[in-house]
């Protein structure tokens, strides 16, 4: 029970940390810059060429009743468009944000560690190597999702129940990639595989359950996930940086 309750304080603890350390919020606030200029040129981009096509396609004739019509059919695209761009934005924010965001990692092990890692020298091989190796995350995520979700489906043929255990799959799925996006700061500097990462998030629990639910339902929340994202990241880095690294299982992953 103690472990499930840590893990539902992390982001509240990272809250506290980074007030204290007023330095550390040039790592959060350029991400969320950043973030916030791309969705709102995406947004207003595809509003803006969507809501022409409204005007030359869409023919609702004219009267009260067509100009309700036509104001309702802009309300749902505005919003349709806002849920589509914050799920985007969930899934590239943290590839957008990643300079920041790794650097955010660093300062954190360094404060609560007390050992900083040495700086790397970046080199086009080691840039490129890292591209690769974050393109190679991203499309495992994806097979892991997509290996779960699509059987999931037929928990809808199911009558009553299935709908629930769909959803209970869904929830659980995103908890469990939220974990994956958030833990990775302080895995990917140790060169760590996929299934090593995986193997952190379930050796965790309950923690990593209830840290991944918490982050989970944030960044599911338009806007909000603007700002839920960076205090996810500090949040995720601290629990694995306090619960792994330097410890047994860090020693443990090394070795494989």
């Amino acid at each position: 029970m103690s472990d499930l309750l840590a893990g539902l304080a992390y982001p509240f603890r990272a809250i506290g940390l980074i007030n204290r350390q007023p330095r550390l919020w040039r790592f959060i606030i350029a991400p969320i810059m950043v973030n916030i200029v791309v969705g709102a040129l995406l947004y207003l981009g595809l509003y803006a060429g969507l809501l022409q096509l409204l005007d030359t396609y869409l023919v609702v004739g004219e009267g009260g009743l067509a100009t309700v019509l036509l104001w309702i059919v802009r309300v749902l695209l505005a919003v349709t468009l806002a849920v589509g761009i914050g799920f985007l934005l969930v899934r590239f924010g943290v590839l957008l944000g990643s300079p920041w965001y790794s650097r955010l990692s660093e300062e954190l092990e360094a404060l609560l560690t007390g050992e900083r890692a040495p700086p790397q020298r970046l080199t086009f091989r080691g840039v490129s190597y890292d591209l690769w190796r974050a393109l190679q995350f991203e499309a495992k995520k994806l097979l892991l999702a997509l290996s779960i979700w699509l059987p999931s489906l037929l928990l809808l043929l199911i009558p009553g129940l299935g709908g629930l255990l769909y959803a209970a799959v869904g929830i659980t799925l995103g908890a469990t990639i939220s974990c994956l996006d958030f833990f990775d700061g302080p895995l990917e500097r140790r060169r760590l595989g996929f299934r090593t990462k995986l193997g952190v998030v379930r050796r965790l629990l309950p923690a990593s359950a209830s840290f991944g639910l918490v982050a989970f339902g944030l960044v599911s929340i338009p806007l909000v996930n603007l700002l839920a994202i960076p205090l996810c990241v500090a949040a995720g880095n601290m629990l694995v940086i306090e619960r792994v690294i330097g410890g047994a299982l860090d020693r443990e992953m090394r070795e494989t």
